[in-house]
Protein backbone atom coordinates (compact mmCIF):
# COMPACT_ATOMS: atom_id res chain seq x y z
CA UNK A 1 0.00 0.00 0.00
CA UNK A 2 2.69 2.52 0.86
CA UNK A 3 4.80 1.48 -2.46
CA UNK A 4 1.43 2.43 -4.57
CA UNK A 5 0.50 5.50 -2.60
CA UNK A 6 2.12 7.84 -4.60
CA UNK A 7 0.58 6.35 -8.05
CA UNK A 8 -3.02 8.80 -7.66
CA UNK A 9 -0.95 11.81 -7.20
CA UNK A 10 1.37 10.93 -10.45
CA UNK A 11 -1.54 9.81 -12.58
CA UNK A 12 -3.03 13.27 -11.66
CA UNK A 13 -0.26 15.15 -12.06
CA UNK A 14 0.61 13.68 -15.46
CA UNK A 15 -3.44 13.93 -16.00
CA UNK A 16 -3.24 17.74 -15.59
CA UNK A 17 -0.20 18.09 -17.49
CA UNK A 18 -1.81 16.40 -20.56
CA UNK A 19 -4.52 18.62 -20.32
CA UNK A 20 -3.21 21.53 -19.90
CA UNK A 21 -1.02 20.45 -23.13
CA UNK A 22 -3.80 19.80 -25.22
CA UNK A 23 -5.69 22.98 -24.27
CA UNK A 24 -2.25 24.51 -25.49
CA UNK A 25 -2.08 22.70 -28.28
CA UNK A 26 -5.72 23.83 -28.90
CA UNK A 27 -5.03 27.61 -28.50
CA UNK A 28 -1.77 27.29 -31.12
CA UNK A 29 -4.44 25.98 -33.84
CA UNK A 30 -6.66 28.46 -32.94
CA UNK A 31 -4.01 31.27 -33.05
CA UNK A 32 -2.52 29.69 -36.52
CA UNK A 33 -6.36 29.54 -37.78
CA UNK A 34 -6.65 33.19 -36.90
CA UNK A 35 -3.47 34.71 -38.16
CA UNK A 36 -4.39 32.39 -41.59
CA UNK A 37 -7.91 34.19 -41.28
CA UNK A 38 -6.03 37.21 -41.20
CA UNK A 39 -3.68 36.83 -44.00
CA UNK A 40 -5.95 35.62 -46.12
CA UNK A 41 -8.39 38.52 -45.93
CA UNK A 42 -5.70 41.24 -46.42
CA UNK A 43 -5.02 42.16 -50.40
CA UNK A 44 -1.18 42.35 -49.79
CA UNK A 45 1.71 39.71 -50.33
CA UNK A 46 3.43 38.94 -47.20
CA UNK A 47 6.80 37.06 -48.44
CA UNK A 48 10.31 36.19 -46.82
CA UNK A 49 13.00 34.80 -49.02
CA UNK A 50 15.95 33.13 -47.78
CA UNK A 51 19.21 35.01 -49.31
CA UNK A 52 21.38 31.78 -48.52
CA UNK A 53 19.71 29.44 -50.54
CA UNK A 54 17.82 31.45 -52.79
CA UNK A 55 14.50 30.83 -52.46
CA UNK A 56 10.84 32.14 -51.47
CA UNK A 57 10.32 30.26 -47.38
CA UNK A 58 6.82 32.15 -46.88
CA UNK A 59 4.57 33.73 -49.24
CA UNK A 60 0.93 34.84 -47.93
CA UNK A 61 -2.33 33.34 -49.94
CA UNK A 62 -3.23 37.06 -51.62
CA UNK A 63 0.04 35.89 -54.06
CA UNK A 64 -2.26 34.27 -55.99
CA UNK A 65 -4.96 37.23 -56.46
CA UNK A 66 -2.28 39.81 -56.87
CA UNK A 67 0.71 37.59 -59.41
CA UNK A 68 -2.03 35.43 -60.64
CA UNK A 69 0.34 32.67 -60.12
CA UNK A 70 0.47 29.35 -58.18
CA UNK A 71 1.77 29.79 -54.85
CA UNK A 72 3.16 26.39 -54.42
CA UNK A 73 5.47 26.88 -57.97
CA UNK A 74 6.72 30.13 -56.56
CA UNK A 75 7.93 27.93 -53.36
CA UNK A 76 9.65 25.44 -55.37
CA UNK A 77 11.30 27.77 -57.93
CA UNK A 78 11.87 31.74 -56.82
CA UNK A 79 12.12 32.24 -60.73
CA UNK A 80 8.23 32.05 -60.77
CA UNK A 81 8.85 35.55 -59.37
CA UNK A 82 11.21 36.47 -61.11
CA UNK A 83 9.88 35.92 -64.82
CA UNK A 84 6.65 37.89 -63.55
CA UNK A 85 8.50 41.09 -64.20
CA UNK A 86 7.90 43.22 -67.23
CA UNK A 87 10.97 43.30 -68.96
CA UNK A 88 12.18 47.30 -68.84
CA UNK A 89 11.71 46.78 -65.17
CA UNK A 90 13.72 43.55 -64.29
CA UNK A 91 17.21 45.36 -64.30
CA UNK A 92 15.91 47.62 -61.56
CA UNK A 93 13.62 44.84 -59.81
CA UNK A 94 17.30 42.64 -59.54
CA UNK A 95 19.39 45.78 -58.23
CA UNK A 96 16.99 47.30 -56.04
CA UNK A 97 16.45 43.69 -54.56
CA UNK A 98 20.41 43.07 -53.90
CA UNK A 99 21.08 46.50 -52.73
CA UNK A 100 18.35 45.64 -49.64
CA UNK A 101 21.74 43.64 -47.89
CA UNK A 102 23.62 47.13 -47.84
CA UNK A 103 20.29 49.24 -47.24
CA UNK A 104 18.79 47.03 -44.57
CA UNK A 105 15.56 48.35 -46.79
CA UNK A 106 14.53 49.05 -50.14
CA UNK A 107 10.90 50.44 -51.36
CA UNK A 108 10.40 50.03 -54.82
CA UNK A 109 7.98 49.84 -57.80
CA UNK A 110 7.71 48.00 -60.84
CA UNK A 111 5.41 46.22 -63.52
CA UNK A 112 4.64 42.47 -63.44
CA UNK A 113 2.97 40.73 -66.08
CA UNK A 114 -0.02 38.29 -64.49
CA UNK A 115 -0.37 34.43 -65.86
CA UNK A 116 -3.27 36.41 -67.18
CA UNK A 117 -1.60 38.24 -69.11
CA UNK A 118 -2.61 41.84 -67.69
CA UNK A 119 -0.05 44.24 -66.15
CA UNK A 120 -0.21 45.52 -62.94
CA UNK A 121 2.08 47.87 -61.02
CA UNK A 122 3.52 46.38 -57.97
CA UNK A 123 4.67 48.30 -54.69
CA UNK A 124 7.18 45.96 -52.82
CA UNK A 125 8.77 46.96 -49.58
CA UNK A 126 11.44 44.91 -48.23
CA UNK A 127 13.82 44.72 -45.18
CA UNK A 128 16.66 42.39 -43.67
CA UNK A 129 15.82 40.12 -40.75
CA UNK A 130 18.75 39.16 -38.79
CA UNK A 131 18.83 35.68 -38.12
CA UNK A 132 21.69 34.04 -35.67
CA UNK A 133 24.46 32.88 -37.49
CA UNK A 134 23.67 29.27 -36.70
CA UNK A 135 20.62 29.23 -38.24
CA UNK A 136 21.71 30.51 -41.90
CA UNK A 137 21.65 33.19 -44.20
CA UNK A 138 20.15 37.01 -44.56
CA UNK A 139 16.42 36.64 -44.35
CA UNK A 140 14.83 39.20 -46.70
CA UNK A 141 10.99 39.63 -45.73
CA UNK A 142 8.84 41.99 -47.54
CA UNK A 143 5.18 43.61 -48.44
CA UNK A 144 3.81 43.71 -52.28
CA UNK A 145 0.70 45.58 -53.09
CA UNK A 146 -0.98 45.88 -56.46
CA UNK A 147 -0.70 49.87 -56.93
CA UNK A 148 -2.17 49.65 -60.32
CA UNK A 149 -5.17 51.71 -59.30
CA UNK A 150 -2.99 54.67 -57.78
CA UNK A 151 -0.84 54.72 -60.99
CA UNK A 152 -3.65 55.08 -63.59
CA UNK A 153 -4.64 58.12 -61.09
CA UNK A 154 -1.81 59.39 -60.80
CA UNK A 155 -1.23 59.66 -64.83
CA UNK A 156 -4.21 60.99 -64.81
CA UNK A 157 -4.14 63.77 -62.78
CA UNK A 158 -0.69 64.85 -64.44
CA UNK A 159 -2.56 64.61 -67.72
CA UNK A 160 -4.82 66.79 -66.41
CA UNK A 161 -2.30 69.07 -65.21
CA UNK A 162 -0.27 69.51 -68.20
CA UNK A 163 -2.78 68.88 -71.26
CA UNK A 164 -4.87 71.26 -72.95
CA UNK A 165 -8.60 70.42 -72.45
CA UNK A 166 -9.88 71.03 -75.88
CA UNK A 167 -6.94 69.77 -78.17
CA UNK A 168 -5.36 67.25 -76.10
CA UNK A 169 -2.01 68.76 -76.58
CA UNK A 170 0.28 70.42 -74.08
CA UNK A 171 -0.81 73.20 -72.44
CA UNK A 172 1.04 76.87 -71.82
CA UNK A 173 2.92 75.98 -68.86
CA UNK A 174 3.89 72.51 -69.62
CA UNK A 175 5.22 72.93 -72.59
CA UNK A 176 7.46 76.17 -71.50
CA UNK A 177 8.72 74.13 -68.62
CA UNK A 178 9.69 71.24 -71.58
CA UNK A 179 10.34 73.89 -73.70
CA UNK A 180 12.71 75.39 -71.41
CA UNK A 181 14.71 71.97 -70.36
CA UNK A 182 15.01 71.52 -74.06
CA UNK A 183 16.81 75.19 -74.16
CA UNK A 184 19.14 74.06 -71.02
CA UNK A 185 20.39 71.35 -72.89
CA UNK A 186 20.89 72.92 -76.02
CA UNK A 187 23.22 75.72 -74.71
CA UNK A 188 25.12 72.86 -72.82
CA UNK A 189 25.98 70.76 -75.22
CA UNK A 190 25.87 72.71 -77.92
CA UNK A 191 23.06 71.49 -79.97
CA UNK A 192 21.08 73.17 -82.48
CA UNK A 193 17.26 73.96 -81.62
CA UNK A 194 14.62 75.33 -83.40
CA UNK A 195 11.38 77.64 -82.04
CA UNK A 196 7.88 77.43 -83.84
CA UNK A 197 5.37 79.82 -83.21
CA UNK A 198 2.21 79.60 -85.28
CA UNK A 199 -1.46 81.42 -84.94
CA UNK A 200 -4.70 80.28 -87.24
CA UNK A 201 -5.48 83.46 -89.33
CA UNK A 202 -8.84 84.78 -89.31
CA UNK A 203 -10.33 82.06 -86.29
CA UNK A 204 -12.40 85.54 -85.00
CA UNK A 205 -14.23 85.03 -88.27
CA UNK A 206 -14.68 81.24 -88.23
CA UNK A 207 -16.49 81.56 -84.65
CA UNK A 208 -18.83 84.96 -85.93
CA UNK A 209 -19.78 82.80 -89.25
CA UNK A 210 -19.94 79.17 -88.08
CA UNK A 211 -20.13 79.76 -84.39
CA UNK A 212 -18.07 78.71 -81.36
CA UNK A 213 -18.71 74.79 -81.39
CA UNK A 214 -17.23 74.57 -85.30
CA UNK A 215 -14.22 76.93 -84.11
CA UNK A 216 -13.83 74.21 -81.19
CA UNK A 217 -13.64 71.51 -84.11
CA UNK A 218 -11.09 73.68 -86.41
CA UNK A 219 -8.77 74.05 -83.00
CA UNK A 220 -8.96 70.28 -82.62
CA UNK A 221 -7.65 69.25 -86.20
CA UNK A 222 -5.71 71.72 -86.27
CA UNK A 223 -3.91 70.51 -83.34
CA UNK A 224 -3.92 66.30 -84.62
CA UNK A 225 -2.71 68.07 -87.92
CA UNK A 226 0.18 69.62 -86.23
CA UNK A 227 1.13 66.62 -84.44
CA UNK A 228 1.15 64.30 -87.14
CA UNK A 229 3.34 66.12 -88.98
CA UNK A 230 6.18 66.96 -86.31
CA UNK A 231 8.93 64.77 -85.63
CA UNK A 232 9.13 62.42 -82.55
CA UNK A 233 10.26 63.97 -79.96
CA UNK A 234 9.07 67.41 -80.98
CA UNK A 235 7.75 69.04 -78.42
CA UNK A 236 3.88 70.84 -79.41
CA UNK A 237 1.20 72.62 -77.44
CA UNK A 238 -1.21 75.18 -77.06
CA UNK A 239 -0.32 78.65 -75.79
CA UNK A 240 -3.18 80.73 -76.51
CA UNK A 241 -6.60 80.60 -78.18
CA UNK A 242 -5.59 79.67 -81.48
CA UNK A 243 -2.37 80.07 -81.16
CA UNK A 244 0.22 77.09 -80.92
CA UNK A 245 3.65 76.89 -80.65
CA UNK A 246 6.27 74.19 -81.58
CA UNK A 247 10.17 73.41 -80.12
CA UNK A 248 12.30 71.25 -82.16
CA UNK A 249 15.29 69.54 -80.26
CA UNK A 250 18.49 68.70 -82.55
CA UNK A 251 17.20 70.18 -85.41
CA UNK A 252 18.58 72.69 -87.93
CA UNK A 253 17.25 75.43 -89.40
CA UNK A 254 16.85 74.17 -92.90
CA UNK A 255 15.27 70.81 -91.19
CA UNK A 256 13.05 73.38 -89.07
CA UNK A 257 12.13 75.48 -92.46
CA UNK A 258 10.64 71.84 -94.33
CA UNK A 259 8.77 70.82 -91.30
CA UNK A 260 7.40 73.91 -91.24
CA UNK A 261 6.17 74.04 -94.96
CA UNK A 262 5.41 70.20 -94.62
CA UNK A 263 2.71 71.85 -91.66
CA UNK A 264 1.83 75.12 -94.01
CA UNK A 265 1.14 72.48 -96.74
CA UNK A 266 -1.17 69.82 -94.68
CA UNK A 267 -3.20 72.62 -92.73
CA UNK A 268 -4.15 73.99 -96.17
CA UNK A 269 -5.50 70.45 -97.37
CA UNK A 270 -8.18 70.54 -94.10
CA UNK A 271 -11.35 70.76 -94.90
CA UNK A 272 -14.76 71.95 -93.08
CA UNK A 273 -18.25 71.95 -93.37
CA UNK A 274 -20.97 73.40 -91.92
CA UNK A 275 -24.63 73.43 -93.41
CA UNK A 276 -23.21 72.73 -96.67
CA UNK A 277 -20.84 75.38 -96.51
CA UNK A 278 -17.47 74.08 -96.86
CA UNK A 279 -14.31 76.22 -95.89
CA UNK A 280 -10.28 75.79 -95.34
CA UNK A 281 -8.18 77.44 -92.77
CA UNK A 282 -4.69 78.77 -92.87
CA UNK A 283 -1.97 79.65 -90.42
CA UNK A 284 0.69 82.35 -90.08
CA UNK A 285 3.95 80.89 -88.43
CA UNK A 286 7.29 82.86 -87.04
CA UNK A 287 10.43 80.40 -86.74
CA UNK A 288 13.84 81.32 -84.74
CA UNK A 289 16.84 79.20 -83.83
CA UNK A 290 19.05 79.19 -81.27
CA UNK A 291 21.89 81.83 -81.10
CA UNK A 292 24.63 82.28 -79.38
CA UNK A 293 23.67 85.31 -77.75
CA UNK A 294 20.50 83.97 -76.91
CA UNK A 295 20.32 84.08 -73.28
CA UNK A 296 16.75 82.62 -72.63
CA UNK A 297 13.75 80.60 -74.26
CA UNK A 298 12.28 83.94 -73.58
CA UNK A 299 14.76 85.92 -76.46
CA UNK A 300 13.73 82.91 -78.82
CA UNK A 301 10.04 82.96 -78.47
CA UNK A 302 10.29 87.03 -78.75
CA UNK A 303 11.77 86.54 -82.30
CA UNK A 304 9.46 83.58 -83.39
CA UNK A 305 6.79 85.95 -81.78
CA UNK A 306 7.41 88.76 -84.03
CA UNK A 307 7.92 86.45 -87.01
CA UNK A 308 4.71 85.70 -86.61
CA UNK A 309 3.15 89.08 -86.66
CA UNK A 310 4.95 89.74 -89.27
CA UNK A 311 3.76 87.16 -91.42
CA UNK A 312 0.51 88.57 -90.55
CA UNK A 313 1.10 91.49 -91.65
CA UNK A 314 2.04 90.17 -94.90
CA UNK A 315 -0.48 88.88 -96.01
CA UNK A 316 -0.94 85.87 -93.74
CA UNK A 317 -0.53 81.95 -94.59
CA UNK A 318 3.10 82.14 -94.81
CA UNK A 319 6.58 81.47 -92.95
CA UNK A 320 8.87 84.32 -91.43
CA UNK A 321 12.27 83.66 -90.14
CA UNK A 322 12.72 85.76 -86.62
Amino acid sequence: MDENSGLPTELEELTLALLHSRAEVTRLREREQLISTLLGSVNVVLWAYDWQTQQVIYVSPAYETVFGRSAALLMADYDQWRNSIYPDDMDYAAESFANVLQSGAEAREYRIIRADGQLRWISDKCFVSQQPEAVGGPLIVGIAEDITEKKQLEGELHRLATTDVLTQSSNRRHFFDCARREFEHARQYGSPLAFLLLDLDDFKQINDRYGHQMGDQVLQRLARCSTAVLRRGDLFGRIGGEEFAAVFPGCELGVAEQVAERLQREVQRLSFEFEGTQFGITVSQGLAHLRGDDASLDTMFARADAAMYTAKRQGKNRIVLG
